[in-house]
């Protein structure tokens, strides 16, 4: 092979490719917001291991997962080989193979065999994902002529090594007898016997060179084509990985010294570039352009202009199409924060108002994705910006706001009505009882929303039928920020954060249990960036216990065929299936049913992300998956789908475990006339259950 063409081919596709991906590497720093993502090391890696290398999330699609596994698997067998036909461009030896890996040792021969076997995985791979791409055409997916060269170029790839190694037989049986078959590579000694009939000497040698070079050159073509379209995510989804937020979606990135900033007229949230974290500009370098997230969108499904893949494109494009500026501003304005220092602002230069207000923040979107995108930190973020600075929001919120801010609730209720769903019911205060083991964390829904107060009432009871040693706030109690946090006000929710903090240490609380999903999730997870550091129970959770502890028992009977409807903020959000199941399971004469879209994949109920304080978003497409309309109509439809038809509902129910659910299913129910289902809490279905017959 000839030396000094395979080093003027190495050194201008490098040197092509290190100039792209510098300048790749600069604009990702244009972002100037710190992230650090150095810390838990181990369990990177094993994120790295089991995401990446094993490919777990691919598998939640299982045609396409098992095509990309044997595609990946062919790209990292293949990485060691085309290192070894580079080497062979230096060497004398047509069957160089690093020692260890020449084409005649024990480890070269099982290496030949791996890579023959797993390239027709990858030729299997690559014709699966054409006929997905021109015949199916899955509405999910970005179906530009980029995939389609990829693939030629992946197919070429193969077919010119499989080449290579066939004509290479030929070649030896030509000069020195050998045989064409052999074991260690079954079907690249097929393709030889196929071949071999078809070719003269001189078609032979040019086959081996065009496999040998073209191998290489499509290698290298491949390397500088990927920074430009959505295969980038090739060289970066292990660092995308590596550095994903261990956290959870649970968890939003606080804004640090928030009254400062608002003080010294600084940005709030990210309006333009510079506002990003460099891990915001890697997410979009590593979208796929799959359309997993937007294939569960519940927006996205019911018509809404909101698409989790296309609002990454459209940042990252954005992105691409002023990278030069960026780059060119970047040194000189490391410090500034004036508008001209970020060459455009993402709302409403790129993205529409309407895509953020749509979002739910159910998370479906993060739980799909295989590389591990973040989706919602980048949608409060920029309704950080319009709200805090702009003053922008749908004016359904501002209601929401203005009794936040004043009586510390969205509802506008007076803050001494809070305990009155209690009534009759000697619930203590906590400021009555200040030794109570648990605090009950009512929230604002079960203490004014009528409906609500229904699971409050039923939980209490069976609180007090266990012995459970509990208090509320009462009247102390504020709402705990996320309808303002997810909304895009962190200003007011750090404000209720940290009073509703102050409060309970006045008491040293240090256990909380709560009917709440958005409660759980805010007091676990967010508070303790307030210095409230809790050990927060879902109520499915602490009622599963005391069934298994035998301090409740379930003896009357419900002849209800009930499906289960999965919270997004104690399922995707903190992984609580189980409990509101065994809950319902115990139940004698229950049957429980499962919609298709359950657990980590249950459909939003359109409550969360303020979605419950405002009207939905315009519709914008009648080809929605899910039909187009209201996302709670469509979620209660997919659980009406289980259920037994023809009695009019009758027998019927829908559970949940969290009050806006309730609502919004209610209203689903309602609003199709389904009034016969009944919607309840898993409380009320257990305190049905547990409690005593009247007159026993």
């Amino acid at each position: 092979m000839s030396a000094l063409g395979m080093t003027l081919l190495l050194a201008i596709g490098l040197l092509v490719f290190a100039q792209t991906a510098r300048r790749r590497w600069q604009l990702m720093q244009v972002g100037r917001t710190a992230l650090d993502r150095g810390d838990r090391m181990g369990d990177r890696l094993r994120s790295v291991w089991l995401y990446m290398f094993g490919q777990l999330r691919m598998f939640r699609y299982k045609g396409a997962g098992v095509a990309h596994a044997l595609i990946f698997a062919g790209f990292s067998v293949l990485s060691l080989r085309t290192i070894i036909l580079a080497a062979r461009g230096f060497s004398s030896d047509p069957e160089f193979g690093f020692w260890l890996f020449d084409d005649d040792a024990p480890l070269g021969v099982a290496y030949l065999f791996l890579k023959d076997l797993i390239g027709i995985g990858v030729i299997a791979g690559v014709l699966y994902f054409l006929y997905l791409r021109i015949v199916v055409r899955p509405q999910r997916m970005n179906l530009s002529a980029e995939g389609i060269v990829i693939l030629c170029l992946i197919l070429g790839l193969i077919t010119a090594d499989m080449t290579y190694e066939a004509t290479g037989y030929i070649r030896g049986q030509q000069a020195h007898g050998t045989g064409l078959f052999h074991l260690k590579t079954p079907f690249a000694s097929l393709y030889a016997l196929i071949l071999k009939p078809l070719l003269n000497s001189e078609a032979v040698s040019n086959l081996y060179y065009l496999g040998f070079w073209g191998h290489t050159v499509i290698v290298l073509a491949f390397l500088n084509y990927l920074p430009y379209g959505k295969h980038f995510h090739i060289l970066t989804v292990l660092p995308n990985v590596l550095t994903r937020n261990l956290d959870g979606i649970g968890r939003l990135r606080n804004i640090e010294d928030i009254e400062g900033r608002l003080e010294r007229e600084e940005t709030l949230g990210v309006k333009q570039p510079r506002d990003l974290a460099w891990k915001d500009v890697l997410d979009f370098y590593t979208c796929t352009e799959c359309g997993r997230c937007s294939d569960h969108c519940p927006a996205n499904n019911t018509g809404k202009l909101l698409s989790p893949k296309q609002l990454t494109v459209d940042m990252r494009n954005a992105l691409y199409e002023n990278e030069q500026a960026l780059i060119a501003i970047r040194p000189a304005d490391a410090e500034a924060d004036s508008d001209d220092s970020g060459a455009f602002t993402f709302v409403p230069e790129v993205v529409n108002p309407d895509v953020l207000w749509a979002c739910t923040t159910c998370g479906a979107c993060e739980q799909e994705c295989p590389v591990f995108i973040s989706y919602i930190d980048k949608i409060v973020d920029l309704r950080r910006n319009l709200v805090m600075e702009q003053g922008e929001f749908p004016p359904q919120l501002q209601n929401a706001f203005r009794g936040l801010e004043t009586v510390g609730n969205p509802y506008s209720a007076g803050p001494e009505t809070r305990a009155d769903w209690a009534e009759g019911l000697n619930v203590p205060l906590i400021s009555d009882k200040p030794d109570a083991e648990y605090l009950y964390w009512v929230g604002c829904a079960p203490s004014y929303d009528d409906r609500s107060r229904k699971i409050a009432r039923a939980f209490v009871q069976l609180m007090q039928k266990a012995g459970v040693d509990f208090a509320i706030l009462g009247p102390e109690e504020m709402c705990n920020g996320d309808p303002a946090r997810r909304s895009g006000n962190e200003y007011l929710f750090e404000i209720l954060a940290k009073q509703n903090v102050e409060t309970m240490q006045g008491y040293n609380i240090r256990k909380i249990v709560t009917t709440c999903p958005h409660c759980f999730n805010t007091l676990a997870n967010e508070y303790g960036a307030f210095d409230g550091n809790y050990d927060v129970i879902h109520h499915t959770d602490l009622l599963a216990g005391l069934l298994d502890s035998g301090r409740l028992k379930a003896v009357n009977a419900c002849s209800e065929t009930v499906a289960y409807h999965d919270s997004c903020y104690i399922g995707r959000y903190n992984d609580i299936y189980d409990p509101p199941r065994r809950i319902l399971e115990a139940i004698p004469g229950l049957k429980l049913v499962e919609a298709e879209e359950s657990r980590d994949r249950g459909m939003c109920c359109g409550a969360g992300g303020a979605q419950m304080w405002k009207e939905e978003e315009e519709i914008v497409r009648d080809d929605a998956k899910a039909g187009s309309g209201k996302v709670n109509h469509a979620r209660t439809n997919q659980l009406l789908k289980v259920l037994p038809s023809g009695n009019g509902g009758g027998g019927c129910g829908i559970a949940s475990a969290c009050p806006f659910c309730k609502t919004m299913l209610s209203d689903g129910l309602n609003d199709q006339g389904r009034e016969q289902v009944r919607q309840k809490d898993v409380a009320e279905y257990l305190w049905e259950a547990v409690e005593e017959p009247a007159g026993s």
